[in-house]
């Protein structure tokens, strides 16, 4: 698997936490809103009343990915312009010497396109006798990257992502993503 580093941006508790989260399996007794349930992946939404921003959970096996190349292609962002039609803009750089990453997804009209400025890193830990490879991003501020007129800036922007063999020739994950605003 390919090294990937966000230069200081993530305290390794913060990996070891989401390995203990992935063990749990449930969604925390909230009301979840299950928005998908197909070929082996579940995909919830919890809405914050004070926000009006989602949370995101997700759920799955992927029966012919091994996690380390799920993990690998995850963190492609060369690849992933070449399979996400949304991608409008995506390439990292550093800045004040942290890996950035600079997303705009392009939205149908009449939605406004969203941008994400954001620190990631990927790792592989030993959890409980299982290779666990743990992503984990976040949004920052930079100079490097103002807002755009007509775009929507993501400013709360938190994602884990955790995947395990599943036991074959797959891999099992589980996904969250915080903060993400209304599609409008």
């Amino acid at each position: 698997m390919m090294a990937h580093s966000a230069a200081g941006g993530f305290l390794e508790e913060q990996f070891r936490a989401v390995c203990a989260e992935f063990q749990k399996h449930e969604l925390g007794g909230a009301d979840w809103e299950l928005l998908v349930d197909t070929l082996g992946i579940k995909v919830f939404r919890l809405r914050n009343q004070q926000s009006g921003l989602y949370e995101y959970k997700v759920f799955g096996v992927l029966e012919d990915c091994p996690p380390d190349v799920l993990a690998d292609v995850y963190m492609d962002l060369n690849y992933r312009k070449q399979w996400d039609s949304y991608v409008k803009e995506l390439y990292e750089e550093e800045c004040d010497g942290k890996n950035v990453v600079y997303w705009e997804v392009n939205y149908p009209f009449p939605m406004s396109n969203r941008d994400y400025v954001y620190i990631r890193d990927c790792r592989e830990l030993d959890w409980e006798g299982q290779k666990v490879y743990v992503v984990l991003a976040k949004s920052v501020e930079v100079p490097q990257f103002p807002e755009k007129s007509g775009v929507v800036r993501v400013k709360q922007y938190k994602q884990s992502l955790a995947l395990v063999s599943d036991g074959k020739k797959g891999s099992r994950g589980k996904m969250n993503v915080k903060e993400v605003p209304l599609l409008s």
